[in-house]
């Protein structure tokens, strides 16, 4: 039983999915943070393209 147990707080399996998790959290609070400003930038983006479009 406790060699089961030295194995298990071993085992870094996990590691990753935790990792990618932390990462997916901060990248939502970045966008969560700074929703305003990527609004602002996409729609210059879109509007740029329209009028690039309508100049043809």
């Amino acid at each position: 039983m406790i060699n089961y147990l030295k194995q298990f707080l071993k085992e870094e399996d996990g590691v990753g999915v935790v990792e990618i998790i932390l990462i997916l959290l901060v990248l939502v609070g970045l966008v969560v943070i700074f929703k305003a400003q990527l609004t602002d930038i996409i729609g210059g983006v879109f509007d740029n393209i329209r009028k690039s479009v309508s100049g043809l």
